[in-house]
């Protein structure tokens, strides 16, 4: 006999009924009648978070499911807490105004009008989550435009154009966002980035880790999460962490890892089995607390041209000891793997970094300057001539991909991607480059260089904040 449930769910003031079919009335058979889920607000949140709700759930079914179905939701935090704004904002939504003169709905009224901005930023998410906002904006993350904008030949000679920016650099890095009067300008938004630059003039996106508006902690703790920009020829991590045993770990046994531990509490050996790139990077572990600041752990600026210490990383310096946050992360992989394991891992890190510094990239770039010097290489601007290109590969390329390689212990990317295609291209630009110099000929230049008109004016949003 089949009976009707009522289940209570405390999904953001909402309670969820259940409707099955009744029982069949005596003498009647029953059917499998279908009956609709209804969504009933029930506890108390301001009218106003209750006409979002109300008019979401009709416009976009799949915002509201979503928010439905997450701890904000659990939580009554509703679609006004992260959304609202103060009258003078500058990124208060001019046509969200128009929601309320509609008549086709019991929400569309002026009684409901509030200020709101279509972009949640991380200075309204601070308003709950202030230790991770702060973290946040310290990090390389949160400032990568001001760090392309100081070291980008892309940027800074203009050898891209403005739309491939947006459509490429731009989706990862982050764009300026513009707006007017109340509209977001389609050449800056929409956009994720992590180093996105808001009208409210705080920096980055929570949303390119936890997006809307699930925000999910699950989400950002797997690896997919920073492969939608960690990949590709320059920076291949989420394909070297696939290739290591913690990425073969993660493949074979990833469906059984506790992925929604409540945040801070998420522990090696209790929750997962190996390590993602947050679990090395962000998440607790023994000593070490929850981080929002990807820059801690570092002891070697692996992407950049010479390996340095990430305080000396000149285009943003890091305000820590390279040896501290190296005892950090230490402390998170000897919750897994022994003191040797560890330390000798270091060892062979510190030998790669030193072989690709001495080998490759200090007598490639004396060869460079030798020619910029002489003559032969024009510097008016970069990735005209092949030996600019050549260089630049040599060490943004190959020369990464055999560091990091080396860093998350995937071979195949230490060797036949890294130092491998090292050989080739530093054998092949010391071959041209010698040549030019024995000959004392200047090198072709692509004056039809493609697309080369993009703005070389730095934006002043960008400049260093003091």
């Amino acid at each position: 006999m089949k009976t009707r449930t009522i289940l209570f769910a405390p999904l953001a003031g909402l309670f969820l009924l259940l409707a099955g079919t009744a029982g069949p009335v005596l003498g009647q058979e029953a059917t499998n009648t279908a009956k609709e889920k209804a969504f009933r607000i029930e506890r108390s949140m301001p009218p106003e978070a209750v006409a979002c709700i109300q008019c979401h759930k009709q416009e976009h079914p799949g915002i509201f499911a979503d928010w439905a179905a997450s701890r904000h939701a659990a939580a009554n935090i509703t679609c006004y807490d992260c959304h609202k704004a103060e009258e003078f904002d500058p990124d208060v939504s001019r046509a969200h105004y128009k929601q309320y003169e509609r008549s086709d709905t019991d929400y569309g009224t002026g009684s409901y009008r509030v200020p709101v901005a279509g972009v949640v930023t991380p200075k309204d998410c601070s308003r709950c989550h202030p230790d991770e906002a702060m973290q946040y904006d310290r990090s390389k993350h949160a400032n990568t435009l001001e760090i392309i904008w100081k070291i980008d030949p892309w940027l800074n000679d203009g050898m891209n154009s403005d739309f491939e920016r947006v459509s490429g650099c731009y989706h990862c890095h982050g764009t300026i966002l513009k707006s007017e009067q109340g509209m977001l300008d389609p050449a800056t938004w929409p956009n994720v980035g992590v180093g996105r630059i808001n009208l409210d003039g705080s920096r980055g996106s929570c949303t390119s880790c936890h997006t809307r508006h699930r925000f999910s902690v699950m989400e950002a703790r797997k690896p997919e999460a920073c492969g939608q920009c960690h990949l590709g020829p320059d920076h291949p991590q989420i394909e070297i962490y696939m290739e290591s045993k913690h990425g073969d770990i993660y493949t074979a046994h990833g469906d059984d890892y506790n992925w929604t531990a409540a945040p801070g509490t998420w522990s090696p050996g209790v929750d997962y089995r190996g390590p993602t790139c947050a679990a090395c990077h962000m998440s607790g572990a023994g000593a070490t607390l929850t981080t929002h600041d990807v820059t801690e752990r570092l002891s070697w600026e692996i992407q950049a041209p010479l390996t340095v210490r990430p305080s000396e990383f000149a285009a943003f310096p890091a305000k820590t000891n390279w040896e501290v946050e190296r005892d950090k992360m230490k402390e998170v992989c000897t919750q897994c793997h022994g003191r040797t394991w560890v330390d000798d891992h270091y060892v062979k890190l510190d030998r790669v970094v030193e072989e690709y510094n001495e080998v490759y990239f200090k007598p490639a770039k004396a060869v460079l300057d030798d020619l910029y010097t002489k003559g032969l290489l024009d510097k008016t601007r970069f990735f005209d001539e092949r030996l600019e290109v050549e260089y630049y590969e040599l060490w943004h390329h190959e020369g990464r991909r055999a560091r990091m390689g080396a860093a998350m212990m995937a071979p195949d990317y230490a060797w036949w991607h890294g130092f491998y295609e090292c050989k080739k291209r530093y054998a092949n630009f010391m071959e041209e480059a010698r040549e030019l110099i024995h000959e004392n000929r200047k090198a072709y230049k692509a004056e039809d260089f493609p697309n080369a008109t993009g703005s070389t004016e730095k934006p002043p949003e960008v400049a260093p904040r003091k």
